[in-house]
């Protein structure tokens, strides 16, 4: 495969197949050169494609890393911390590592399903500073249309067999983030409202109950005054907290938490696109509070308002409701 001549670096490649044979194609030269060059290789992905490449590898599987793509990240932000840590084995080892990771598309909506195609973009630049190759298989028999479309534009190059070809609609990652930011909707009028400024224990106490009126259980009451903690805590780390405003509602299957900072920081704050996507590196900064808001909701926005101001919106699961039949 042509990926030999690859320089030092991060390559991030998807493959498109249509059935097994293709999968094989690619997934086997892929193991086999990276196992004889003596490079940790992973392959995350669903359980019938490791057992199809377990047995094409035959005796060499042993040498395979393996995991479940369902539970190699279940979402993004874990995600990108699971390839992380692999990458970071071949720092230590010296050697280049590879990687095919399927991303997981099934079952999830279409906020979820943004957020996939966000971090896949994401990793171009997350991923940036490792040494290492990633493939990511997508299975189109059983995608949508919009996904297959994301995966051309999210990756520079496609795997067919042993080749690797450009991807034409491949997009900057900045510019493919910035496309995909559609308007927040404004709060609704019955949100529950705090306004700054106020002490961090206030805001803890509105998160709580907030939380508890919301039908949460106790641990993730405590998360959510994690939540609106660590969003507040960033504002004023980051000199935006002043004229800031804390909203709380209810929507299907979900609490919205809302914060809205119109001071003159405000604008200054906006960190890059992809910044909460990165776990805390051994130095720490400001921005690390947003890593955690991200783990700890289903989905964050961090966005420059129209008309001023910078809005932090975190989708966190709602109250689950058990029947019994």
């Amino acid at each position: 495969m042509s990926s030999d001549a690859r320089p030092n670096g991060f390559v991030h490649q998807a493959c498109l197949y249509h059935d097994d044979e293709e999968f094989l194609a690619m997934a086997v030269p892929f193991a086999e050169e990276g196992l004889a060059a003596g490079e940790p290789v992973l392959a995350a992905t669903t359980p019938a494609n490791i057992q199809l490449l377990g047995e094409a590898l035959g005796e060499r599987a042993h040498a395979l890393d393996t995991a479940d793509t369902a539970y190699f990240g279940r979402r993004p932000v874990e995600r990108v911390s699971a390839l992380l840590r692999y990458a970071d084995r071949g720092r230590m080892s010296g050697r280049p590592v590879r990687m095919i990771a399927e991303p997981v598309w099934a079952g999830k909506c279409a906020r979820q399903i943004a957020e996939w195609k966000r971090m896949e973009s994401g990793l171009n630049v997350l991923l940036a500073h490792t040494d290492s190759r990633l493939i990511c298989p997508y299975d189109t028999r059983t995608l949508p249309g919009h996904v297959v479309e994301a995966a051309w534009a999210t990756h520079p190059g496609h795997v067919v067999g042993d080749l690797v070809l450009p991807c034409g609609t491949y997009t900057d990652p900045e510019a493919y983030a910035a496309a995909g930011e559609r308007p927040l909707p404004p709060p609704p009028a019955s949100a529950a409202l705090l306004a700054l400024p106020v002490s961090l224990a206030a805001v803890r106490r509105f998160a709580r109950l907030r939380a508890e009126a919301a039908g949460l259980p106790g641990e993730r009451v405590a998360l959510a005054e994690t939540l609106a903690n660590e969003a507040l805590t960033w504002l004023v780390a980051r000199g935006a907290a002043a004229g800031a405003e804390l909203r709380v509602w209810e929507e299907p299957g979900a609490v919205v938490w809302d914060v809205l900072a119109t001071g003159a920081g405000a604008g200054a704050a906006v960190p890059g696109r992809f910044a909460s996507f990165a776990p805390p590196g051994p130095e720490s900064s400001t921005d690390d509070a947003l890593w955690l808001l991200r783990t700890l909701s289903e989905s964050l926005d961090v966005r420059v308002e129209p008309g001023g101001g910078l809005r932090l919106r975190a989708v966190c699961a709602g109250p689950r409701v058990l029947t019994q039949g």
